[in-house]
């Protein structure tokens, strides 16, 4: 099962680096120039930098890992985008 996540912000690469950063004292990261792979227990992550800010993808084989995964991710980026007010996220299948 796979969703994503758009959070618009003009401080995508800096949230980027936090999020990977803090991320990799716990879990494996693989990180990249505009995008990260997160290997969480529950299954894998990627957040990369688009012009409008930050997509973030979930993959997990189930409905509540999915869920657990998104909880996660949503939870880590809007506390460390908390200076820009930001709002929970829209999650949905991605496009074909």
């Amino acid at each position: 099962m796979k969703q994503t996540a758009d959070f618009p912000t003009a401080r995508g690469p800096q949230l980027l680096a936090t999020l990977s950063k803090h991320f990799g004292h716990k879990i494996d990261v693989e990180m990249q120039d505009d995008h990260a792979q997160l290997h969480f227990e529950m299954g894998d992550a990627t957040i990369e930098t688009t012009p409008e800010g930050l997509r973030l993808t979930a993959d997990a084989a189930g409905e509540d890992d999915l869920q657990q995964l998104r909880d996660v991710l949503e939870s880590h980026l809007l506390r460390f985008a908390f200076r820009e007010d930001p709002q929970p996220l829209n999650w949905s299948a991605p496009a074909s």
